[in-house]
């Protein structure tokens, strides 16, 4: 009977790691059953005690997991890197977003805007406030509830600019993607993997993550919008 891993996600890394995952599987003796959710939801479950063997979200939340108890000390590692884009429907008349007042133009111009619970979310929070205008669009703001796409809600038209992680953008139809936020108000966020406290088979999570880092995985999280770690 071939053993499984079981892993969990936040919805960045959801398509890479299906790739990855699979490649790891054609290798070994293991299958790799993937969850990927929205990050809350996911910290949340491993943070109750669900089990899993692995788990893969911000390295912010790795290191609080670590500190709870949910995750092994000294087994985080760097995954890879993703940056924030922004997009509106296809067809959509294209804006300027090559600047930050360019970009705070588009906001305060567009009918809806939306973000993630994610990092980038606050993040975005952030900047509406440092820009004083966060009370002034806070009716025109649609947060994407945990899980939900940011990309799908601007998809089916329900919002008119849309903002996250350029992995979560770079498979979806029915959205133009009009570009990263600029490097002056830009979000890096790092993705890790750390072991579960709860893992039966830590010889075969070591191995996943580990291939998951190596560099021959690196032209696949190009191709998926992020950046080796």
């Amino acid at each position: 009977m071939t053993a499984s891993l079981r892993i969990i996600s936040s919805m960045a890394t959801r398509q890479l790691l299906a790739e990855l995952t699979a490649i790891f599987e054609r290798s070994g003796p293991y299958r790799v059953e993937l969850e990927s959710v929205g990050g809350v939801d996911a910290a949340r479950r491993v943070e109750a005690g669900e089990s899993f063997d692995a788990v893969i979200l911000a390295s912010n939340a790795i290191d609080k997991l670590i500190d709870a108890g949910r995750i092994v000390p000294g087994s985080r590692v760097d995954l890879v890197q993703s940056g924030v884009s922004i997009a509106v429907p296809a067809g959509a008349p294209a804006v300027d977003v090559g600047s930050e007042e360019a970009v705070r133009q588009a906001v305060l111009a567009a009918r809806t805007v939306s973000y993630s619970t994610g990092p980038s979310g606050v993040h975005l929070a952030r900047l509406f406030e440092r820009w004083g205008i966060a009370e002034q669009i806070k009716d025109r703001i649609v947060q994407a509830p945990p899980g939900v796409p940011v990309g799908s809600l601007v998809a089916r038209g329900e919002v008119a600019l849309g903002f996250q992680q350029l992995s979560e953008l770079i498979n979806l139809d029915g959205i133009a993607i009009l570009g990263p936020l600029p490097d002056k108000i830009q979000i890096i966020t790092r993705f890790s993997a750390g072991v579960a406290a709860t893992c039966r088979q830590p010889a075969a999570v070591q191995a996943l993550i580990a291939f998951l880092a190596s560099p021959e995985t690196a032209a696949a999280k190009i191709a998926q919008g992020m950046a080796p770690a």
